[in-house]
């Protein structure tokens, strides 16, 4: 289904320009280059714009902000903004804190994303400008489940009507859609939630996949959140086969990502469009 997006990013190697937080740095980077791009974790200020100039993608994760972060990301957006560059924000626990909402806010409205990836408490506080994100994981009263699937794509839609960005909501069940049409995923794993970075690691995917296929970002973002979510169902059947933990896990999971290709996707992929 995705031949093209994972052809496109194996020949072009898409440079990643990613501005994340320094919790989960090293494992965005791998991810990228497990996924086929090939990264650029660049966050001073003196420097963002110019390594932004050379790169086909933009990440901007507020995991750990501080105010210098939050102005390198500003600098490098617009810069990402005037060369046609896709820009993906994951607004880590936006809602959490006046900081963090500030700062997404802020960055809606001097920026122009291509995609906002989160979880669904996330992406709430983005919509209704509250939410009830607890830390960096969604709250369980707003989990998407099979009763709410139908309203929650309705929301996504209006959110990314509102924003002009593609909206990606992380969970058991995965939607990625624009204000028209939708994917619905359903790969992943549960034991992907006991890792920290597995968000922040999709979201980097993103940016390879989506700095490779700049005229097809919507295909492309779907892509890559079902290619991460087989990576992790396929670590965690090697994991259960070898008894070990979460750390191992964590490997696996960049280790398939490595191998992903689009007989591998095609075989495990759980998605429907709408």
């Amino acid at each position: 289904m995705f031949e093209a997006i994972l052809e496109n990013v194996s020949q072009k190697v898409p440079i990643v320009h990613a501005i994340t937080n320094y919790v989960t740095v090293n494992d965005c980077a791998n991810i990228i280059l497990a996924s086929g791009g090939s990264p650029i974790m660049a966050d001073n200020i003196y420097e963002v714009e110019e390594i932004t100039s050379i790169c086909h993608a933009l990440v901007l994760n507020i995991g750990t902000l501080n105010d210098v972060l939050v102005e390198s990301m500003v600098k490098a957006a617009k810069r990402a903004n005037e060369i046609g560059n896709p820009v993906i924000l994951d607004p880590v626990a936006v809602g959490a804190s006046k900081l963090r909402t500030g700062t997404v806010n802020r960055l809606m409205e001097e920026v122009k994303f291509s995609v906002i990836r989160g979880n669904i408490s996330e992406i709430k506080a983005i919509g209704l400008g509250t939410g009830s994100t607890k830390g960096v994981d969604a709250d369980e009263a707003d989990a998407v489940c099979a009763d709410n699937l139908e309203a929650t794509i309705e929301f996504a839609k209006k959110v990314s009507y509102r924003t002009g960005a593609i909206i990606a909501i992380s969970g058991a069940i995965d939607i990625v859609t624009d204000d028209k049409n939708t994917y619905i995923i359903k790969n992943g794993h549960g034991m992907m939630a006991k890792v920290t970075g597995t968000g922040c690691m999709l979201t980097a995917v993103i940016g390879s996949y989506c700095g490779a296929n700049k005229d097809n970002l919507l295909e492309a973002t779907a892509a890559a959140t079902a290619a991460m979510g087989l990576a992790g169902e396929l670590a965690h059947t090697k994991l259960v086969q070898n008894d070990f933990g979460t750390s191992t896990y964590r490997t696996y999971i960049i280790d398939y990502m490595s191998q992903m290709n689009s007989k591998i996707l095609n075989g495990g992929i759980k998605i429907e469009s709408r």
